[in-house]
């Protein structure tokens, strides 16, 4: 006889495991970085300035720079200081790696 389902991740995940996706997916699991990752990315050289994002989120400067943090922190972005202004970039591999992590034991 045949169990009706299998287990996605093929094994069980690790307790370790299921504690850093759960910080992982956490910064994610949020709107407003969700359509900042968005812009970033499809901003022109995949970099966006703080100046350029706050305005089309239509959220306050301090809320976006909170936002675009908890995304550097995650790994995410990249945070480059260029005067009085931060740019950001996406980590090319991190949503690959999200992805990976729900799949991996």
């Amino acid at each position: 006889m045949q169990a009706c389902c299998s287990p996605v991740t093929g094994e069980v995940m690790s307790a370790e495991h299921a504690a850093s996706l759960a910080r992982t997916l956490k910064a994610l699991a949020e709107p407003a970085r969700l359509r900042l990752l968005s812009m970033i990315a499809a901003h022109e050289d995949d970099e966006a300035c703080v100046c350029d994002l706050t305005e089309p989120l239509g959220l306050s400067q301090p809320t976006v720079s909170h936002h675009l943090k908890v995304l550097v922190d995650a790994g995410f972005l990249t945070r480059s200081k260029r005067g009085t202004w931060a740019y950001y970039r996406l980590v090319p591999e991190s949503l690959g790696q999200v992805s990976a992590l729900l799949t991996e034991g």
